[in-house]
């Protein structure tokens, strides 16, 4: 270990000049704290008043959300929210045993009992995607800043209405996307990047091979008394009950969702458009289908490709929920070629191999912190390597807060990419290109495709589009 204090690299987000010694530094867990809130941040949470902080959704990640906000800022947590009895019982005792006070937070069933309240600082959104507008939009109304997570939007008019309501309402919005705040990922874009390492960027490629498309074909069954099933349900068609839904099983529905495309292409495409300073697409194409799985209940594609056209280059993107993957190092992830060089990137790993043969590789490695938050080793199902971004990710959303600023994740990239996903999905369902125009709401030459971009919904729930905030 080097212990010369001006060899130690600064944090993400840290300014020019940031130096700490390193023994010091990893002395201790609170060394950790203080390193990332008030160096890389500007943070002083140490003399603040704790945010009162509130989650709707008290499902996996919802929860790991949390307990990463939790893990490096003094909050508050004052209410959590899901109509799943056990889900709720359990998320609040965690959230008493995690939080300095002890007290255990109050319980909802419905978020519009929670938000009535307008006692919340902060609104964590960690419900399924058919709710995130709805949920989003409210707890703006309430007066709360939202962490909302990916996709923003389960159709294209809803994301536009949370960044409406988001702007008329002064609200900050970050959105889980939070490989804009992966360590190696950042060091990427730097190093790689804006290092001008590649040359001419050419062509992009992203991808997932992952096995993780549901396909069983349980039984229906009653619904269990400890579920309400309807409120669950919400704005989406009301499916025959075969199962607990929010355990993994209602992301292999188009009715709750948009498939792969939008729960993995998602952050791919917007780690590409912020590593390259893109926008949205000029032309969205898309194919596929249920070509292999086809024994299941699930409708969602398991074979699928998307082309982004962005002018100068396409940003091409297949997943495919069987079979292996080409590349076993990068099974998701994302690939950049250009003219000097390429890079190949993943949340684990990063990788640049330069066309010039005198010159060196650059290889990435995931940065892992389980000796400055054990906790982490123990908790159910957390995704270790996401954990230092998603800690990092809080923090650039507490600063943001403090300085009324926009989050590195706000929420009109989070729509830009949320939506060009779901356009693609309207693409392959229309079975032509598409071009979306925002400032007219629809696409081009197309009625029926603009028809898909707004979802209907089951009464008596109302879509946010007929809302103020499209005017």
């Amino acid at each position: 270990m080097n212990d010369d204090p001006r060899q130690v690299s600064r944090p993400a987000g840290a300014p020019e000049g940031f130096r700490l010694n390193r023994r010091r530094f990893l002395q201790t867990a609170a060394g950790s704290l203080a390193f990332c809130t008030m160096g890389a941040y500007g943070l002083d949470l140490v003399n603040q008043k704790p945010k009162r902080v509130g989650l709707i959704g008290a499902g996996w990640y919802g929860k790991s959300d949390l307990w990463r906000l939790v893990q490096v800022a003094p909050v508050e947590i004052i209410s959590i929210c899901d109509p799943d009895k056990h889900m709720l019982a359990g998320a609040l005792k965690i959230a008493a045993e995690r939080q300095k006070s002890g007290k255990t937070p109050r319980g909802y069933a419905d978020y519009r009992r929670m938000l009535k309240e307008k006692d919340l600082d902060i609104v964590l959104v960690g419900s399924p995607d058919h709710w995130h507008a709805l949920h989003g939009i409210a707890a703006m109304e309430a007066g709360a800043d939202v962490y909302l997570q990916k996709p923003v939007s389960v159709d294209v008019i809803e994301g536009e209405a949370l960044l409406a309501a988001a702007r008329k309402h002064g609200r900050v919005v970050q959105i889980g996307t939070q490989r804009k705040s992966t360590p190696h990922l950042i060091d990427v874009k730097k190093q790689v990047i804006d290092a001008g390492l590649l040359g001419t960027v050419g062509h992009v490629d992203m991808c997932c091979y992952y096995h993780m498309r549901a396909n069983g074909n349980p039984p229906v069954e009653p619904v269990p008394d400890f579920l309400d099933y309807d409120l669950w349900t919400g704005p989406a068609p009301l499916r025959p009950y075969d199962g607990l839904p929010h355990v993994r099983w209602w992301r292999t529905f188009m009715e709750y969702g948009n498939g792969i495309m939008g729960d993995m292409c998602v952050h791919m495409l917007d780690t590409v458009n912020w590593m390259l300073d893109l926008r949205w697409p000029k032309r969205i194409s898309s194919a596929g289908g249920i070509y292999v799985q086809k024994d299941g209940k699930s409708n969602i594609a398991d074979t699928q490709t998307a082309t982004f056209e962005f002018g100068d280059f396409n940003a091409v993107w297949q997943h495919r929920t069987w079979g292996a993957a080409p590349d076993p190092d990068y099974p998701w992830g994302l690939v950049i070629h250009g003219d000097k060089g390429v890079l190949k990137a993943s949340t684990m790993r990063a990788d640049f191999v330069p066309h010039d043969k005198q010159a060196k590789p650059i290889h990435f490695e995931c940065l892992f912190e389980r000796e400055q938050y054990p906790e982490d080793v123990t908790e159910e199902r957390i995704e270790l390597n996401a954990a230092p971004a998603t800690r990092r990710h809080m923090l650039d959303f507490l600063a943001a807060i403090d300085q009324r600023s926009r989050p590195v994740a706000d929420i009109e990239q989070g729509h830009i990419s949320s939506a060009s996903c779901i356009l693609a999905n309207v693409a392959m369902k229309v079975g032509r290109a598409v071009v979306y125009d925002p400032a007219k709401r629809e696409v081009v030459g197309d009625r029926q495709a603009t028809a898909l971009l707004r979802r209907a919904y089951r009464n008596p729930w109302r879509h946010p589009g007929r809302s103020d905030y499209l005017r």
